[in-house]
C-alpha cells in the first residue's frame, strides 16, 4: 500500500498511449498534490492529442524519451526522484509481433528491464511508500478452452512474440523484487476498449470502417472469445492497484464480459446502423471473414475475483453500455479519428513544443 499524500513524483510510461492517457488524466484529476510525469517516444501509438484536455495542468510534465534509452532514464530519475513508476509503454499489438518479434523484444523486454534498474537504483536507500506498477496482460497466460478462467496463480503459456514478450518482462519484475527486494505490483488485465484506442485494434477499427463502408476483416470462423474492459475501469483499477495493493501482489483485471469475436461485431454493426441512421443489417454486410492469424488463441477470459474481493472494485457500465459510450466518442471526434488514421497527429508535437521553441529541459520542467 502506498501513501495519498502531496509532493509525490509519479512517472507514468506510454502514457501518451491508449491505456496510459486515461491513467494520466484520472491521476491529474484525483491527485492535484502529485506531480504527474508522462514519459512517451511517440511513435505510431502515442498520440499527444489524447491530453489535450489536461496538458496545461500545473501538475503535469511530458518527457519525451525512449525507455531503451539507458542515459535518459537515469538522468529524470536522478531529476525528478520519482516515488512511483507506472510502468504502461509497450508494444502490443499481435500482428505487429508476428512480424517484427525483435521490436518487442527491445521495448517489452529491455526498456522494462532499464526501468527495473532506474527504479532499483533510485530506491536503494530508501524504499519506504515506493512502488513500481507493471502493466501485463492476459494473453501471458496463453489460451482457455471452452471452460475455466484465467486466475493469477494460472501457469505462463504465451503463444505469440507479444505474450511471449510480455511474460518475460513479468517474470523479471517478480525478479528484481525477490533479488533487489524493489517494491511491485503486477495487473494482468483483459482486452480493453473505450475512447482514443488506435485503429489497428478490433472495435475502433471496425467503428472507423462502418463509417467508411469499408469491409470488416474477421479471422477464421469468428467464434475467438475475449473479455472486454472498459478502459476508465481499467484506470479506476489502475489507481485502486497503485494506492491499496499489496506489495509483490498480481492483480487479474477483467470486465467478467466474454464475447466471441462474431458476436461483437454483429452487436457494433447493429448500433452503428442505429447511430448513423442506416437502414438495420447494412453494416453486417459489411462483414468479410479472412484467413486465420498464427498462433490465435482461442478464448481468453480472466476471474477477477481477488481485486474484486480485496480492493472492492469491479466495472462500473455494462459491455453494450461502454459500447455505447464508445461508439459515440468516436463519432463526436471525427477530427481525432482523421488525424490518426491519416498520421496527421504526429504533427501535434511538432506544433506544441518545437514550434514553440520549447526545449527538452523546460517540457521536463
Amino acid at each position: 500500500m502506498t501513501e495519498t499524500g502531496k509532493d509525490r513524483n509519479i512517472l507514468i510510461t506510454g502514457g501518451a498511449g491508449f491505456i496510459g492517457s486515461h491513467v494520466v488524466r484520472r491521476f491529474l484529476k484525483e491527485y492535484p498534490g502529485y506531480h504527474i510525469y508522462n514519459l512517451d517516444v511517440l511513435t505510431y501509438a502515442g498520440n499527444l492529442e489524447n491530453l489535450r484536455d489536461v496538458e496545461e495542468y500545473p501538475n503535469y510534465s511530458f518527457l519525451k524519451g525512449d525507455i531503451l534509452d539507458e542515459q535518459f532514464l537515469k538522468q529524470i530519475f536522478e531529476k525528478h526522484q520519482f516515488d512511483g513508476v507506472i510502468h504502461l509503454a509497450a508494444e502490443s499489438h499481435v500482428d505487429r509481433s508476428i512480424t517484427d518479434p525483435l521490436a518487442f523484444v527491445r521495448t517489452n523486454i529491455i526498456g522494462t528491464v532499464n526501468l527495473l534498474n532506474a527504479s532499483r537504483d533510485l530506491w536503494k536507500e530508501n524504499k519506504n511508500n515506493k512502488r513500481f506498477y507493471h502493466i501485463s496482460t492476459d494473453e501471458v497466460y496463453g489460451t482457455l478452452g471452452a471452460e475455466g478462467l484465467f486466475t493469477e496463480n494460472t501457469p505462463y503459456d504465451p503463444n505469440s512474440p507479444y505474450s511471449a514478450s510480455k511474460a518475460s518482462s513479468d517474470h523479471f519484475v517478480r525478479a528484481y523484487g525477490e533479488t533487489y527486494g524493489l517494491p511491485y505490483v503486477i495487473t494482468n488485465c483483459s482486452n480493453n476498449y473505450g475512447p482514443n484506442h488506435f485503429p489497428e485494434k478490433l472495435i475502433p477499427l471496425f467503428i472507423n470502417n462502418i463509417i467508411e463502408n469499408k469491409p470488416l476483416p474477421v479471422y477464421g470462423d469468428g467464434k475467438y472469445t475475449r473479455d472486454w474492459l472498459f478502459v476508465k475501469d481499467h484506470a479506476a483499477a489502475i489507481d485502486l492497484v497503485f494506492h491499496k495493493g499489496k506489495d509483490f501482489e498480481t492483480y487479474n483485471i477483467g470486465g467478467f464480459n466474454e464475447w466471441q469475436n462474431i458476436d461483437l461485431v454483429k452487436l457494433l454493426c447493429k448500433l452503428m446502423d442505429q447511430k448513423l441512421n442506416r437502414e438495420e443489417g447494412t453494416s453486417s454486410k459489411l462483414i468479410t471473414y479472412v484467413k486465420d492469424r498464427p498462433g490465435h488463441d482461442l478464448r481468453y477470459a480472466i476471474d477477477a475475483g481477488k481485486i474484486n474481493k480485496e480492493l472492492g472494485w469491479r466495472p462500473s457500465v455494462t459491455f453494450e453500455e461502454g459500447l455505447e459510450l464508445t461508439i459515440d466518442w468516436y463519432l463526436e471526434n471525427q477530427e481525432w479519428l482523421d488525424h490518426v488514421t491519416s498520421g496527421n497527429y504526429q504533427e501535434y508535437y511538432e506544433k506544441m513544443y518545437k514550434e514553440r521553441n520549447v526545449s527538452q529541459q523546460s517540457i521536463s520542467k
